[in-house]
C-alpha cells in the first residue's frame, strides 16, 4: 500500500517552483504529533463517516437510494443551506481516511471509503460533471450561482480527497473520477470564446488543481488554477453578472459586498485581508501556489501586503483570525475581542495552508512562525483529545458555557482539522533541487531524494516540550546540499553543533543555512532556548489593554477554572512575575505553567462597595490553550489581568 508511484510521468511538467512538500508516504511521524495522528486513525476517521451518514449525506450522493430532498433548511434571508456543501464534507472525510489508512491499515474503513467512491462514480454525469446537490436536489441549475452555492469549492475538496487516497492506497478509481470532473470544469471555464469567465465563490479548487497537476503531470490543471486566480475580481464582476442572469439585483447580496468572497477587485490589486476568513486564506494559499508553480512575481506584492495586514493588525495571539460571527470573518483593524471571538477552526487550518505555500519560494521564518503559531494553538484546539468532539469557533475567554460539540449543521471543521493533523508530516519539510528546509520540528523519519541522491532524515526531539533537536542525515552516498533549519521567533537564543563541533552561523530570514557535503551519520544539533514569557498586545487592541498572555515555545497558555478555583478575572499577574513549568492534573505529559499572582478578595457580598478589595498572594496554573475544555467544564481565560511593575525614576 505504501509504495505509491505517479501514474503519469512528470518529466513534461517543468515547474519553476523551488520548494515542494514531501508526500504523506515519505514521512513517518512520531513524537508530539504521533499520538494525535493515532487518534485520528483509530477513532476520528471512522467517526466522520458515521456522522456524515447519520446526517443523511449518503442518501444525497447515492443515486440508488431514495432522494432525501431538502434536509437542512436555507439560512434566514439567504438562499443557501449547508446541505449544498455535503460533497466537501465527504471529500475532506475521504482525505482524512486516506492519511489514516496510510498510518494504520484498516480494511473496514477502506471498504467504507470505497463504497462512497463507488456512489460518486455512479452519480457522475456523462460529461464528467459531479455535484450531488445539482444532480439530486436542484437539478439543472449547475453553474448558475458560483458566488453562494460552493459548487467549485465542493469539487476542490473531492479532488484533494482523490489525490490523498491515491497516494495512500495506490487506488486510481476516485482519482480517475475526479480527473473527468476537472476536465469538465476545464471545458466550461476559461478564456476561450464560449467559456465562462467565472471562478469559485468559496476559493479552494485552486489548491486542489495544483495538487492534481502535480500528481498527474498535466499542465492544464495548473493552467486552470492560474486562470481562476487571474480572472477573479475582473470587471465586469462575474458574480454581479450571474446574479442579474438569475433575475436578482446584485445589490441585494446577503453579505452586501463582494469583499466577503474577495472578488471585489483583481487579486493583484488587493492589499488587505477582508471578508470571510476561510475563503480569504484559501484564496491567498491558491495565489501562493500559482506564484510558486509559475514563478509569477506579479502576485508577490499583494501576497506580502495582505500577509502583513493580517499578522500585524488582525491576528489573534492563538493564530486564529476572523473575530465576527456575522460574516465568519474580518471587521476592522485591531478588532480582537476575546469572549466573542469567532476564530473559526477552519480559518486557522486555512492559514496554515497559506503559510506553508508561502514557503514554496524560499525558507522565511515570517511564514513558518505563523504556521507554527496557528498549528499548535488556533487549529489544534478545534478537536478534543479523544478525537470525538470539535470546536467551530475558538474564543479566548469563556464563562463556562462554550464547549466542543458532537456535530454541526455545517460540519466543515471536523474533517478539516482531522485531515491537517493526519497529514502534518507533509508540513515539516520543504525540498528543492539542492536544499532541504526544516520548517517544523517533531520526532520523525523522512525519506527523500536530493541532488540526485536518496536521503533519510531523522529528527529526534521532545519538541515542543523542550527546544533540543537532533537531526541525523543518512544519504546513500556523500552529497552536497544546503540544510536550512528554522530558529523560531520566540527562541531567546540558540546553539548549533555539527558532529559535536560548535558552529557560528548568521540567520538568513530566520533560518540557519548550512552548506556542506553530507555523509552517512552526520548529526546536527540545534538547542533552542525555550522559556516561559509574558506577552502584551498592541495598545490599539482594546480588549487586551491592561492584560497579559503566557507563552512557552510555540504554545500559548490559558487558565481554566478546574485548576484555579476563584473567578479567573480576579487573578492579577505583576510584570516580571516568576513562571515555572509544572505537571497538570488530568493532562499526562503536558507541560503546564505555574505563575506567581495575586487574587482579589472582598469581605462584602454587596454589588458595589466603597472599600477596595484585598489582594492575596497565590499561584496561578495554566495549560496549553489547545487543551482547554478536555476535563471538567468551567471558565477559561487567555488574557490575564496584569499589574505594571514600578520603575525607578
Amino acid at each position: 500500500m505504501k509504495n505509491t508511484t505517479i501514474f503519469k510521468s512528470n518529466d513534461g511538467l517543468k515547474p519553476k517552483s523551488k520548494f515542494r512538500p514531501l508526500a504523506i508516504n515519505q514521512v513517518q511521524v512520531e513524537g508530539f504529533f504521533g499520538p494525535h495522528i493515532d487518534v485520528i486513525a483509530t477513532t476520528t476517521a471512522k467517526l466522520l463517516f458515521d456522522r456524515c451518514v447519520e446526517a443523511r449525506m449518503m442518501e444525497q450522493i447515492d443515486p440508488a437510494l431514495p432522494n432525501p430532498g431538502i434536509v437542512i433548511a436555507c439560512h434566514p434571508n439567504n438562499s443557501v443551506t449547508s446541505q449544498m456543501f455535503w460533497d466537501s464534507d465527504f471529500g475532506k472525510s475521504i482525505e482524512t481516511a486516506a492519511y489514516a489508512l496510510y498510518r494504520q491499515p484498516d480494511p473496514e474503513l477502506e471498504k467504507r471509503v470505497d463504497e462512497v467512491i463507488d456512489a460518486y462514480g455512479r452519480l457522475q454525469a456523462e460529461d464528467g460533471y459531479l455535484n450531488s446537490w445539482y444532480q439530486r436536489i436542484e437539478v439543472g441549475k449547475q453553474w448558475t450561482n458560483l458566488r453562494d452555492r460552493h459548487e467549485l469549492y465542493n469539487a476542490g475538496h473531492l479532488i484533494e480527497g482523490a489525490v490523498a487516497y491515491f497516494h495512500a492506497t495506490g487506488k486510481r478509481t476516485f482519482l480517475d473520477i475526479m480527473c473527468r470532473y476537472a476536465d469538465c470544469i476545464e471545458q466550461n471555464f476559461g478564456p476561450k470564446e464560449g467559456q465562462k469567465r467565472g471562478y469559485p465563490g468559496h476559493p479552494e479548487l485552486e489548491l486542489a488543481l495544483v495538487k492534481l497537476g502535480r500528481v498527474t503531470g498535466e499542465q492544464r490543471y495548473l493552467d486552470l488554477a492560474k486562470f481562476f486566480v487571474d480572472v477573479r475580481g475582473e470587471s465586469p464582476l462575474y458574480f454581479d453578472l450571474e446574479a442579474t442572469a438569475r433575475g436578482e439585483n446584485p445589490d441585494d447580496f446577503h453579505f452586501d459586498s463582494l469583499e466577503y468572497c474577495q472578488a471585489h477587485q483583481p487579486v493583484r490589486e488587493q492589499q488587505k485581508v477582508v471578508g470571510h476568513a476561510v475563503r480569504a486564506a484559501y484564496l491567498y494559499a491558491g495565489m501562493a501556489d500559482v506564484a510558486t508553480e509559475f514563478a509569477d512575481d506579479s502576485l508577490d506584492p499583494a501576497l506580502q501586503a495582505i500577509w502583513s495586514h493580517l499578522t500585524e493588525k488582525n491576528l489573534y495571539v492563538t493564530g486564529g483570525f476572523g473575530p465576527s460571527k456575522e460574516n465568519e470573518g474580518l471587521t476592522f483593524d485591531y478588532d480582537l475581542p476575546n469572549q466573542t471571538a469567532y476564530a473559526e477552526t477552519c480559518a486557522a487550518v486555512a492559514l496554515i495552508f497559506w503559510a506553508s505555500r508561502m514557503l514554496g519560494r524560499e525558507p522565511d521564518a515570517r511564514f513558518a512562525d505563523i504556521m507554527e503559531q496557528a498549528l499548535y494553538n488556533g487549529a489544534l484546539s478545534g478537536i478534543s483529545a479523544d478525537g470525538t468532539h470539535f470546536f467551530y469557533d475558538n474564543p479566548l475567554e469563556s464563562y463556562g458555557t462554550h464547549h466542543r460539540w458532537r456535530w454541526h449543521t455545517c460540519p466543515c471543521c471536523p474533517p478539516n482539522i482531522s485531515r491537517l493533523i493526519a497529514s502534518i508530516g507533509t508540513y515539516f519539510y520543504g525540498i528543492a533541487e539542492d536544499e532541504l528546509a526544516l520548517h517544523l520540528y517533531c520526532e520523525n523519519s523522512a525519506d527523500m531524494e536530493i541532488a540526485g541522491t536518496r536521503l533519510n532524515v531523522k529528527q529526534t526531539t521532545r519538541y515542543p516540550n523542550d527546544g533540543q533537536i537532533t537531526v541525523t542525515l543518512t544519504p546513500d552516498t556523500p552529497v552536497e546540499f544546503t540544510l536550512s533549519m528554522r530558529v523560531p521567533g520566540w527562541a531567546k537564543g540558540y546553539k548549533l553543533m555539527i558532529n559535536g563541533q560548535s558552529q557560528e552561523l548568521a540567520l538568513e530570514k530566520g533560518y540557519l543555512r548550512i552548506r556542506r557535503q553530507w555523509a552517512q551519520g552526520d548529526r546536527v544539533e540545534l538547542d533552542l532556548t525555550m522559556v516561559a514569557e509574558m506577552l502584551y498586545a498592541n495598545k490599539m487592541v482594546a480588549a487586551d489593554q491592561g492584560r497579559t498572555a503566557l507563552q512557552r515555545g510555540p504554545m500559548v497558555y490559558c487558565v481554566e477554572e478546574t485548576d484555579n478555583q476563584a473567578p479567573l478575572n480576579t487573578f492579577v499577574i505583576k510584570d516580571g512575575a516568576k513562571i515555572e513549568t509544572t505537571m497538570i492534573e488530568g493532562l499526562v505529559g503536558t507541560v503546564g505553567l505555574e505563575v506567581d499572582a495575586t487574587v482579589e478578595t472582598s469581605h462584602s457580598d454587596a454589588l458595589y462597595t466603597s472599600h477596595p478589595p484585598e489582594r492575596v498572594a497565590t499561584k496561578l496554573r495554566a495549560i496549553p490553550y489547545y487543551l482547554w475544555d478536555n476535563r471538567e467544564p468551567g471558565a477559561m481565560l487567555v488574557w490575564l489581568r496584569r499589574e505594571a511593575q514600578a520603575h525607578d525614576e
